[in-house]
Order: C-alpha cells, then sequence, then structure tokens
C-alpha cells in the first residue's frame, strides 16, 4: 500500500477519534435543538474550536494536501451523530432533532474551522508558505546585482 494513502488513513483516523471524543467530553450534542441554551459556551468551542484543532491535527499527520483532507472528519462525526440519534439514541425529552437545513448549517461550519486549522496547519507546522529558501535567496540576489 502506498505510504501517502496510509498517512491520509491514519490522519482521517485521528481526526475523527480527537472530534468524537471531544464532542463527548464537552457533551454538547450539535444535532439537537433545545431552545436558546442549545448555543452556550460548549456548543460555540465545539463547532469552531475543536475541528480547528481536528484539522491542526490532520495536517500535522498528513501534511502538504491536508488543507482538501481536513474537511472529512467533521463531516464524518457529524453524520455519524446524527444517524445515531435519528435510527438508535432517540430524541430526548424537551428537545427536537434539528432540520438538515440547520443542521447543514451546522456542519458546514465545523467543517470551515476544520479547513482554517489544516491550512494553518501546513503553513506552520509543515512550514509550507511562501517561497523555498532557494529561490528566495536567489531572487535577492538577482535584485542585489541589478541594484549594481
Amino acid at each position: 500500500m502506498n505510504q501517502r494513502f496510509l498517512n491520509g488513513l491514519l490522519a482521517l483516523m485521528a481526526g475523527c477519534f480527537v472530534n468524537y471524543v471531544g464532542d463527548k467530553l464537552l457533551g454538547v450534542k450539535m444535532e439537537l435543538f433545545s431552545g436558546l441554551s442549545t448555543f452556550s459556551f460548549a456548543w460555540i468551542v465545539d463547532v469552531f474550536v475543536l475541528p480547528f484543532f481536528v484539522g491542526l491535527l490532520v495536517a500535522w499527520i498528513f501534511g502538504m494536501g491536508a488543507k482538501w483532507l481536513c474537511y472529512f472528519p467533521p463531516l464524518f462525526v457529524r453524520c455519524f451523530s446524527y444517524a445515531q440519534i435519528l435510527y438508535f439514541t432517540g430524541v430526548p425529552h424537551g428537545s427536537i432533532l434539528n432540520p438538515m437545513g440547520w443542521w447543514g448549517l451546522y456542519v458546514i461550519l465545523a467543517m470551515e474551522s476544520a479547513a482554517i486549522g489544516g491550512i494553518l496547519g501546513e503553513v506552520m507546522i509543515k512550514n509550507v508558505y511562501g517561497r523555498s529558501a532557494v529561490a528566495s535567496s536567489n531572487s535577492q540576489d538577482d535584485l542585489l546585482k541589478e541594484e549594481s
């Protein structure tokens, strides 16, 4: 098997694991609506901060191209959680299952947060932003020669 494929699979599994465990630790079920109390600080952390760190983790494991791969862990975990509530555990008393439109909006927000983490992970962890050291030093030498 290709090493790149294995790294991608490992990054996806690690991202899904961290996202799922983070959801359980925060105790937030973003698929449910319980009134305005739904939108708590823990909910905000679950939608924006946790996927950001999942994106960073995927970028750290996978490297170049993680900005495309980091979209999937929040999507997989959110779909699994929605199906789990819909088909297995049921909706608790006092809550309703979010309609697909609202749930989709929340999933997109989580995926975009993961994408920001993936992009910043490539920039910071793998140091891939900008020109390479060889190209930048050559261009500076060319500028100095032109000025002389």
